[in-house]
């Protein structure tokens, strides 16, 4: 075995600078001593954080056939020039690719971030009847594919239980986050933060962005409480909807921030907003933001998922709700901001579980371990 282990991993559709990609997987590889590098859509090679970013051109438009085999492409011939010892992809697009290593004897995972048959059900930009079958196609060419790899890593126990009959060396690596990251958030005074509610993530209509905007219009005019959102892009047709909506008067859309901005704004509110709405492949989510909350030391108001209280079952930080009841909404809310005393605890409740055990390093000793039980000749998997 070489003495520095090189690792490759690979998407082409999602940013450089992914927060689980990078921040979390990658950078924590480069810190126990692999030779990490990371293959993505980028502006320019670099190294960053003991990571070497090999940049691929920004694909637009993955609809298009075309541009998901330009995107295969360039990852391929990045991906055979390293020679790595192991191979980690991220997106289902490249199952082909994560085939075609197999076939070079290469030892390849498959980070699972989704649950991609349910989720095409879900594209609104492929014809009704089509997506059924393509839901389908794509579950038997998945579970087939997942056979061959050396593991699979996945985001939730519900997802990994789809494959672990297919392989056995299925794992859950857990979008937990890093305590470096948030350590000040032990030193925050609760009296210094504001009557606000969050939500920085991606704007879409299933993730429960409509609801949030109307839940703020059943809040009574004495309570000074407002919704921050923060996302790189709100689709054009929602905002002009969501515009006209009373619940706007209470709303700030702050753009896209960076991870320092993040941090300030989840330390200046007094709750986060994760309200994904109860569509099949949202109740298998673990999002970063439900356990930043945690580590920003403020409390949740969460849909209320089996999946979800399972996994914070005795934190007792989170209010669970109807995702699509605005004034279910509304009313934890409007309980959080009125029992200051209360939602502090809740809070701290929250930092403290993150602290012991909800964090990355907890999950960076898997990733290590699932790494270095793959490291023994090709021919004995």
């Amino acid at each position: 075995m070489k003495e520095t282990l090189e690792i490759a991993h690979l998407t082409s559709a999602h940013p450089a600078f992914d927060i689980r990609i990078f921040v979390k997987e990658c950078r924590s590889l480069a810190r126990e001593g692999f030779q990490v590098t990371l293959v993505a859509p980028h502006q320019n090679d670099e190294t960053v954080d003991g990571v070497r970013i090999k940049a691929i051109p920004p694909v637009h438009g993955l609809h298009g056939l075309s541009s998901r085999t330009r995107a295969m492409g360039s990852i391929l011939r990045e991906a055979l020039k390293l020679n790595a010892d192991l191979y980690h992809f991220h997106d289902p697009e490249l199952i082909p690719v994560g085939l075609f290593l197999r076939l070079c004897k290469k030892r390849v995972i498959y980070d699972v971030h989704e649950n991609v048959p349910k989720d095409i059900l879900l594209k609104q930009y492929l014809p009704h009847w089509s997506r059924r079958l393509l839901s389908y196609f794509a579950e038997r060419v998945e579970l087939f594919a997942g056979r061959q790899f050396s593991a699979l890593v996945t985001v939730s126990p519900v997802i990994a239980k789809r494959f672990l009959r297919h392989n056995a060396r299925t794992v859950v690596i857990h979008n937990y986050p890093d305590i470096e990251e948030w350590a000040a958030s032990k030193d925050r005074c609760w009296n210094s933060r504001e009557p606000i509610v969050v939500f920085p993530g991606g704007i879409l209509p299933e993730r429960g962005i409509r609801e949030m905007v109307h839940a703020m219009a059943h809040l009574p005019d004495s309570l000074p409480a407002r919704l921050e959102i923060a996302s790189g892009e709100f689709p054009e047709e929602l905002y002009q909807e969501l515009r006209q909506h009373a619940g706007w008067n209470r709303v700030r859309f702050l753009g896209k921030l960076n991870r320092s901005q993040i941090r300030q704004l989840l330390w200046r509110a007094s709750a986060g907003l994760v309200l994904y709405l109860p569509e099949e492949q949202n109740l298998c989510a673990m999002p970063h933001k439900l356990f930043e909350y945690m580590a920003a030391g403020i409390p949740i108001i969460a849909s209320d998922f089996p999946l979800w209280r399972q996994i914070l079952k005795g934190v007792n930080c989170a209010i669970f709700v109807d995702p699509r009841k605005p004034e279910a909404i509304a009313g934890a809310i409007q309980y959080l901001l009125a029992h200051p005393e209360e939602a502090e605890r809740m809070g701290r409740n929250g930092l403290s579980a993150v602290r012991d055990s909800y964090n990355w390093h907890s999950q960076a000793r898997e990733l290590v371990r699932l790494y270095t039980g793959l490291m023994r000749p090709v021919c004995a998997e």
